[in-house]
């Protein structure tokens, strides 16, 4: 009898140890966006009613923190003309592309898609896709501004796709 008392409780042990490894992996899944989710302050000021397009050069490409306590992102310092004053213009977080990985280059010219925002009093465009000689690299989808990095991997591979 008190075998069977151990044995079963040992099996109870081990189920309650996969079920929690079970939740944690699926906590690890949904990972902390670093102030870059859908509804952190950073994505509620994007209007992809007001997305406006514009022809500019790449004076540098680095990485920010749009708002104090976000996690590092990629940006561009582009220039509309040789005459145009500079702007930054922010595409994604660090952790989902980093600069080596979207095909950007100081002396680029390209055409970009975006929102003019302002954050921290400084005049900056948020980023929804960028054409360069005929490719593009898209962070947010056109109908409502949801950050690609947002997407559940199902639905980032259909846009991803779909280009």
């Amino acid at each position: 009898m008190k075998k069977q008392y151990t044995f079963r409780w040992i099996i109870f042990l081990v189920c309650v140890f996969i079920i929690s490894g079970v939740y944690s992996i699926q906590a690890g899944d949904s990972k902390d966006m670093g102030g870059w989710g859908m509804n952190d302050p950073y994505n509620k000021l994007y209007n992809a009613a007001d997305v406006e397009r514009i022809k500019v050069v790449v004076t540098e490409v680095k990485e920010v923190i749009p708002i104090p306590g976000m996690s590092p992102g990629v940006a561009l310092v582009v220039r509309e003309g040789n005459e145009g004053e500079e702007i930054i213009v922010h595409l994604c977080p660090v952790w989902y592309k980093k600069a080596s990985q979207i095909g950007i280059r100081k002396g680029d010219k390209i055409d970009l898609r975006g929102y003019f925002a302002e954050i921290n009093g400084e005049e900056v465009i948020m980023a929804a896709k960028i054409k360069r000689k005929g490719k593009s690299f898209k962070v947010r989808l056109s109908s409502d501004g949801t950050p690609f990095w947002t997407l559940s991997p199902a639905a980032l591979q259909k846009e991803l796709s779909g280009e």
